[in-house]
This record gives structure tokens, sequence and C-alpha cells, in this order.
């Protein structure tokens, strides 16, 4: 019997060497159209990230060695193009030579697998922009990566694989972005909540995610240097298309083999419509084992199992392949992730009655080092109570909990049969009652009726709004709320009506649950445990709204204080630091305060104030009053000047100005004297002591930067071979031309470290300076400051420069625009020519004095 079988990666080779297994008489030819067969395509990802270190390591079987092991006649380099079922043939050609040659068959067996889809935008093909689907794609990817230095990757796809490559990347040192078209990541494959969680674990671990987002562009020239997405430019110097895959079918279009979608339709028995043809893999659409529907899963595992299966029916065994459940597991930074059988969608869509439960549950031992938690939902169906689906994450072995679902969906379990298995137990490897057994029991409780709840979707879509959170963890974990310890409970809750609807919140689900079941027995009726807790969940507040009116809210964030809005009444105060330079007892009356108004806890903002944490509204005024008797006040909120920020000036090596002495004058004259002063929105100033920009002058609305201007003697320059003056400067602004050195004034920062560097004294004199910055912003948008014209030599100069900008904003600048914006809209010569006259100060009375910018645009 003659067989031919067309694709060389998994089911291909598994059919191959299981048919040579069974049967040595049988004439087995392979023909695959890649140099590589039986490779680890699912290994690409960790190659690429290193922990899988050689090409060699990816390669299961050589065509040399497979055919040695298996007896297979094995040719590589070979695309099959047509197919003629009623003569048997396959037309194959030979990509070395182009010669086509034909090969007859008693049975062929189709295993072409797929391809990645390259979406048709322009630059697809730029260097720097890969696929991954062969050892060849990952050894290209790294070495690029290698080579070039690349520091920014965009991932296009947010599936199994795409989130591999974002890790492994992220593993190599790169900064990387994934994109999806989707609305979350993993789509169809988990549901939306689970997903969710996720994005958010992805993006505290340094991977930022992107979904709804298109990708329209790849730019660059001849090199990739950003992507063109929905959502705005990225810059990238490498991308991976990771949007999914196409199966190599094309070839068979004219052959009469019935496909949907590119993929071949096949029976129980993996055979086609045609004669004696078969399919099997990535090519191949295959059943759902639950619903009995066609299912595409084009996974490794399923793929070995469909060739193995194969092999026993073309020898006469008795058996067909029951189907997939669409079982994967991914490894991402963190967190592991799997899940088998239906999700949620596909569940109801099905048409089954669907109920889930949210479990977390520790993956063993608690006290074991290492230990874990599992979060996993289950999916099952109401009637039958048949076990549906189940989708687990959690940093330890969730294939296990996976596993544990496949064996027991494939076999029809329903709950009760999970109840008592024998499970293997040590601290070590589970718990005493098996993680899996516990999210079933809490599934049990939930159908019952003992255990009432919201799912996650169910609170994230607001359906708890008007319930009371009740805060039932270990300690109190959520401010705002209520905090009710379950063994406290032995009665009514005092303030709470027995029928008030009443969410129960823990860390996990379990201390909710003994609470409810304390107030079930005392009469309470309207009780609902929210289901993963504060672990799975973004508790923003609690759930009845702030205790404190939108009018306090606005009025205290005019002295200073930011609503938490995680809470009911708590602010976060913000200390005017002046210019981030206080006394040591100014510091400890912060501290105090902290301490006697607040949470305890004082953080710094990025403008060099402090903000005392967790402040309850009645504690606003009195710790006002206190810091004000230690010369210390709040605000710095509003659309009005803002405090002033400067680095530390001459006490760095690089200072050139007393930035302490210029900002505390700025801060007097504007931020305090101006402070009534309304403006379209805030406006911001930092002082530099050099041009290293440490704080950032150019990225605020005024930029202040010390210079120190070098002048030049070219009467006593000598040539010489090596210059000290060009080799003190930095930036490599100073260089030798003619026999003489050059100091470009276009070019030049004005740093001053070539000043005194010449053993001959060419640039021994200096001018101490200030150069000023307009314009710049950082936040949603960004904008880099542009230099006016001149360097300013006195600190009067540049004090005048202010006022000027800031009476020009308020006269001039639209209500809710930055002063960016302002300086776009109006031209920077237009701008710079009057602040550098005196017209705006001529009308400073009649400016300040005009009723405009009553509501700026300033949220914070």
């Amino acid at each position: 019997m003659k067989i031919l079988v067309i694709g060389g990666v998994a089911a291909g080779t598994k059919a191959a060497a299981k048919l040579k297994r069974q049967d040595r008489s049988l004439d087995v030819t392979l023909i695959a159209k890649d140099p590589d067969i039986s490779y680890a395509g699912c290994g690409l990802p960790y190659y690429v990230g290193g922990l899988i270190p050689t090409r060699e390591d990816l390669i299961v079987n050589t065509p040399q060695k497979f055919a040695g092991l298996t007896g297979v006649n094995v040719l590589t380099g070979r695309e099959a193009t047509h197919l003629d079922s009623k003569a048997k043939t396959v037309t194959v050609r030979d990509l070395s030579s182009g010669k086509e040659e034909i090969f007859s068959y008693d049975a062929c067996i189709i295993a072409t697998g797929a391809s990645p889809i390259l979406p048709p935008i322009p630059g697809a093909q730029l260097d720097g922009v890969f696929k991954v689907r062969t050892p060849d794609d990952a050894i290209a990817l790294r070495e690029h990566a290698k080579a070039n230095g690349c520091r920014r990757a965009v991932v296009v796809g947010g599936g199994f694989i795409g989130l591999e490559m974002a890790e492994n990347l992220k593993a190599q040192g790169l900064t990387v972005t994934v994109v999806d078209l989707a609305d979350q990541i993993l789509p169809n494959v988990f549901d939306p909540e689970m997903a969710e969680y996720v994005r958010r674990h992805l993006e505290k671990n340094g991977i930022r995610i992107l979904t709804g987002t298109p990708l329209e562009a790849i730019l660059g020239q001849g090199r990739v240097d950003a992507v063109k997405t929905g959502q705005g430019t990225l810059s990238a110097d490498l991308v991976v298309l990771s949007i999914g895959i196409r199966p190599n079918t094309a070839f068979l279009n004219d052959s009469g083999l019935e496909m949907f979608k590119g993929t071949i339709v096949v029976d129980e028995h993996l055979r086609t419509n045609l004669p004696d043809v078969y399919a099997a893999g990535d090519c191949a659409m295959v059943n759902n084992r639950i619903t009995g529907k066609p299912q595409w899963s084009a996974m490794g595992s399923s793929a070995n199992y469909e060739g193995r299966t194969l092999a026993q029916i073309l020898t006469g065994e008795s058996k067909r392949y029951p189907g997939v459940l669409g079982t994967g597991v991914v490894k991402l930074p963190g967190l592991n992730a799997g899940r088998t059988g239906l999700s949620e969608a596909a569940a109801r869509s099905a048409g089954y009655d669907v109920e889930t439960v949210l479990a977390v549950t520790d993956d063993k031992a608690h006290y074991y080092p290492g230990s874990s938690i599992f979060i996993t939902k289950l999916i099952a169906d109401r009637a039958s109570r048949k076990l549906l689906g189940i989708q687990v994450l959690g940093g330890g072995a969730v294939d296990k909990m996976v596993d544990i679902a496949v064996t027991g969906i494939s076999m029809g379990a329903v709950l009760e049969d999970f109840e008592n298995l024998d499970y293997a137990y040590a601290p070590p490897f589970s718990t005493a009652i098996h993680p899996f057994v516990q999210a079933v029991y809490i599934l049990q409780n939930k159908l019952s009726g003992a255990f009432e709840t919201f799912t996650p979707a169910q609170y994230a879509a607001g359906e708890a709004a008007g319930y009371t959170i009740l805060d039932a963890a270990r300690v109190p974990s959520i401010p705002g709320a209520d905090y009710i310890l379950p063994t406290t409970v032995n009665g009514p809750l005092e303030g709470h009506p027995k029928d008030e609807p009443l969410l129960l919140v823990c860390n996990r689900g379990k201390q909710a649950y003994f609470l409810q079941n304390r107030l079930k027995y005392y009469g309470y009726t309207n009780t609902r445990v929210l289901e993963g807790g504060l672990v799975f969940n973004e508790v923003k507040s609690c759930g009845c709204g702030p205790s404190v009116t939108p009018a306090q809210i606005a009025e205290v964030k005019a002295l200073g204080f930011l609503f938490d809005k995680r809470t009911r009444d708590r602010f976060n105060g913000r200390i005017i630091t002046r210019n981030g330079k206080i006394t040591a007892e100014e510091h400890k009356a912060i501290a105090e305060a902290a301490e006697r108004f607040g949470s305890g806890e004082v953080t710094m903002t990025t403008r060099l104030t402090m903000e005392i944490q967790g402040v309850p509204y009645n504690n606003i005024q009195p710790m006002r009053d206190f810091l004000a008797e230690h010369g210390l006040s709040t605000g710095g909120t509003g659309s009005k000047v803002r405090p002033v920020v400067a680095c530390k000036g001459t006490t760095c090596q690089y200072g050139l100005i007393d930035t302490f002495q210029l900002s505390e004058e700025i801060h007097e004259r504007f931020f305090v004297g101006y402070n009534n002063v309304k403006l379209p929105h805030k406006f911001k100033i930092a002082v530099g002591g050099c041009p290293n920009n440490c704080v950032k002058p150019d990225l605020n609305d005024l930029g202040i930067v010390g210079q120190r201007v070098p002048q030049v003697q070219l009467d006593q320059c000598k040539g010489c071979k090596v210059c000290q003056v060009e080799q003190a400067c930095p930036i490599k602004a100073a260089r030798m031309e003619n026999g003489k050195i050059v100091i470009p004034e276009d070019s030049c920062n004005h740093c001053g470290r070539c000043v005194e560097k010449c053993p001959f004294h060419v640039v021994d004199q200096s001018t101490y300076g200030y150069r000023v910055y307009i314009g710049g912003r950082w936040g949603k948008k960004v904008a880099q400051g542009r230099p006016l014209d001149p360097v300013f030599t006195s600190r009067e100069e540049v004090l005048a420069i202010v006022e000027k900008a800031i009476l020009l904003f308020r006269e001039q600048g639209i209500t809710g625009e930055r002063f960016a914006d302002t300086v776009a809209r109006l031209g920077f010569e237009n701008v710079q020519k009057q602040l550098l006259s005196d017209e705006l100060l001529s009308r400073k009375e009649e400016n300040l004095t005009a009723q405009v910018h009553l509501v700026g645009g300033a949220t914070c």
C-alpha cells in the first residue's frame, strides 16, 4: 500500500512514523516544502528569548534522522501544487530545480499546516518586520534584534503566540507594546474579565497593551522605525506580526475537496469528501467534543493526536477522532494561563443554561515556599450539572487544573463526580482538598443558593450599583467601606437593615462567604459576595458613592486636596514645598500632619510637592491650620501658576546658576503673588541649572536653563593637534577648522565645560546667563519648548519674561488650552516679539482685572 503524506511538521510526521510502526510493509513517502521537518514550532518564542540557546535544540528530527528511525521516504524542498483524486496523483514542484514530479498514492494524507497571515498594509516588507512560524524566522528575528541593538518592539496580535513573543522580547531587554484589533487580548480564548485581568498583569509587568486598535501601516525608509495604528504612531525598531494563521490549502482549490474558510472538512475518521484522501493538523476542520459542531483548533498537541489516530485508522484499527476542546496554556511574565472547553459566551451561544463561578484558591499549601494562587473560572450547565469549560490563571501549574477538566469533560462528568476524587496531596504539590475540587464545591454552593454572588463580569457591568459594600477582609482593605470581621457578627448589624442590598467583599471571596452565611442566619435577605474579591476585581469605591458633594470636592481641590475616587471622603493634600527644598523642621511637621490628619503616608509628586494621603474631609481644615503654624501651606492645583520646580543648581557639579534663589523669587512673585489670577489652564515653570535639563525645563510651559557662554580668543589659539577645548565639549560642538578652534553659536549649548580647559587661555572668559524656553508640555500630549533667541544675563530680565509670558497667556490664550497651544496658534515669532517688548506690561492692570477664564481647563 502506497501512502503519500503532504506536510512534515506535527501531524504529517506523527502519521508517517506511526504508519511504519503499525506496518513495516507500507510504502510511506513524506513530502515537505521546508528544509526542516518535525521542528518545535511552539518553542520558537523561547528561542527568541534566549531560553533555548541553539537552532539544533528546535529540531526534533532532521529528515535524515527521521528517515533512518522510521523507514519513511522523506523528500524536502517539495511543494504540492495539485491533487487529482480520480487519478490518485499529486503534482509536486521541486523548489531547487523547478521541475515537476507526479506522485501516485493509494491513500493521501494532507497535513500541510498553516502559515502566518501577513496584512496587506504599507511597510509589511520592511527590514525589521517578522513573522514567527519556522526556526529560520526565529533565528532571523533574534539575530536582527542583537545586530541592530533593537530597543522598542511592537507585537501585532494578542493571542498565545503574540503574548509569548512579547514576554520573550521583554526578557531580551526590549520595550514591548502589544496591539490587537479585538477589544480584548486572547480573543475567543478567554472570557473578557479573565483577559482583562491578564492585561492588567502584563501592564504591571511593563508590557503595554492596546486593544481595539487597528494596524494601519508600518513606517520607515528601508527599515522599520514606527508603526501607525488607530490610536497613533508607535516608535519601533522591530515588529512581530502575529495576527493569526491561514491553512496552507490554496493548491487544493480546484481539487473538489470540501473546505470551509480554507480548512479541509473531515469526519470523525479524518476522511475528506474525496475517496482515500485524509487530512489532519492545522489544515483540518474537526469537531468540538462537547457540541459536535465544526471547530478549527490549530494546536501542536491536537495535530499529533490526529496524526497518530489517522495512522491507526489506515492500518485497520477501529478508531475515531472524537474532536477537540480548544485546550491551551500560555506562559507569561509571572503568570500562567490555561483553558479548555467552552467559554461562557460559547456555552450560552450553544444553548446551555450556563452557570459560572470564579474561585481564588491556594495552588499548594500556603505555608510552603513558592506557593501561589489559582484564579479558576468554571463553566457548567445548570440542568445537567455537566462541566463545560475551565479558565485558570496563576503563578504555578495551571496545566494540572486544565488537564483535570479535560478528563472530566471528555468523560461527560457532572460536578458531583469530582467531589471525592482521590487527587495527590503533599504540601509542595497541592492542598489537602485539591484546588480543582475547591472550585467545584464553590460552584455547587452557588447552584444550591447557599452562595449568592456577583460575578466579576456582573460587577464590572455595574450590576452592583445601589449595593452598600461591606469590607470582610482579614484586615481593613477598602477605604470608605464599613469593616465587618465575620467572626464578630453575632446578631444584626447596626445601621444596616435586614433588607438592605449588601455587597460583601474580601480578598478572595472566602471570608465574604462566611459573613454571608452568618448574615443569612440573622435574617438578611439581600446579600451578595463579589467573586474573586480584591485579588481579581478593581473595587474602585464603596459602591454607594462619595459622602461628600461635588461642590465640596471642587472647593477643597482649589486648596490642593484631590479626591481619592476609591473612597467615600478621603483626599490627598498637596504641600507646597516651594522648589522642592524644605527644612528638617518642615519635614517633621509634614510627617506629624500625615500621622495626625491622614493615613500616615506621604508621597512625592513629579512637581516636587509632597502629598499627605488619605485625609478625611473633616480633617482638611484642621490640617491646613496645623501646617500654617509651621509656615507651610497646601495648594498647587487649578488653572493658574503652579509651584516652581528646580534642580540643585550650583550645589551640583554642573550647576551654572543659583536655581534655589531664582525659583524662590519666581515662587513669591508669581505663585504667591498671582495666586488669584485665573488662566486658561495650568502654567508650569521649571528652573534648570545647566543644559543637562534634569528637571526638563523645555517640557514645561516656561523653562529657564542656566548658561555659560564661552568667549574665544582666537589670536591665542596654537592649533594643537589634540585640542583640550574640543576634547572637553560633551556634545562635540567645538571643533578644529583650518588650525583654529571654532565653537558655533547655533550648536553650542552653553554648558561651559570647555571654559578654562585650554592651557593657552583661548577660552578663559565666559558670560553667565539664562536661556528661556516657552511652549513645552508633558502629559497626554507632548511638546518641546523653543528657546527665545537672546541669552539673558540678568535675573531681572528673566523675571520680566516670566511675568510677560503669564500675562500673554491670560490675555490671548483660549480657555482650556495649554500655553503650548497658545504659542502654536499665535506663532512662535509673534509670541517672542511680544515677550521681548514691554507692551504686555503696559496692559497689565487691565489684563488682571478682566473677568476671563473663570473655569479653566485644569482638572487636577
